[in-house]
């Protein structure tokens, strides 16, 4: 499922494709992003709101194939097709995004998410396992597989271990290692495991900087290691078992 970086790369493509354009005789004002989810505000003040979920895809100025399930068209004559071939993303008009945004955490990119902050969140999920704390969508905004693997295999931290086991350093390097590693993904366009592309069709190129998501069985880029792949509650976790304690 595209995550942050990926849903942030299209945000940013948007932005520069369609803000000002029109929409149905409807001025596009901005293009935000909340966790996994984009939002398209209308100068009417509704929005279009959408999820790709696992196979979705958002294309700028594209053509419509076998699985587009919607076409928006601007009165310039290019458009935004949404593909979905699966048919787990969704996309609909709301007149108010509040009540979709504010289930989620904080955005770990923010200014608002400090060090502090991050330290006095885990100190309310003591029990919890850091891999799927970090994917939980309530606890921070945006993180799924493929980055809480990366974080916590960049952070020497292994995913099942619980908050209340981290010490001072370890909560430290996760922070860093999580804004560090999404950023330098964003930079990448993403990361294109399956159905991901970008706004332009372009596939995402931070996979071949992946060090464990996807490399179960491959030795480990820094140790030699083989890479392990487990479950945690129904979802799969990537990990060295050397460079990870």
């Amino acid at each position: 499922m595209p995550e942050l970086p990926e849903i942030e790369t299209i945000r940013r493509e948007l932005v520069k494709e369609i803000v000002g354009k029109k929409l149905e005789g409807v001025k596009v004002t901005d293009v935000r992003r909340r966790a996994k989810i984009l939002i398209i505000d209308l100068a009417s003040g509704s929005s279009l709101v959408f999820h790709l979920k696992l196979t979705g895809q958002l294309l700028f100025n594209a053509k419509p194939g076998k699985y587009t399930r919607a076409v928006f068209k601007f009165t310039d004559g290019t458009n935004l097709v949404f593909n979905n071939v699966r048919k787990f993303g969704w996309w609909k008009r709301v007149k108010d995004t509040s009540e979709i945004e504010k289930g989620f955490g904080p955005e770990p990119l923010s200014k608002d998410f400090t060090l502090k902050k991050f330290k006095e969140m885990l100190s309310r999920r003591t029990k919890s396992k850091i891999k799927p704390l970090l994917m939980d969508q309530q606890f921070i905004a945006g993180i799924g597989n493929i980055y809480s693997d990366e974080i916590l295999f960049a952070s020497g931290v292994r995913p099942r271990r619980r908050v209340k086991t981290l010490n001072e350093k370890e909560i430290k390097r996760i922070f860093q290692k999580m804004r560090e590693i999404l950023k330098e993904a964003i930079k990448e366009q993403g990361s294109s495991i399956q159905y991901y592309v970008d706004a332009r069709g372009q596939r995402g190129k931070y996979v071949k900087y992946h060090q464990v998501y996807g490399r179960q069985g491959k030795p480990c880029k820094k140790c030699g290691t083989i890479i392990k792949r487990i479950k945690i509650n129904s979802r799969s976790a990537h990990f060295c078992p050397t460079c990870q304690k």
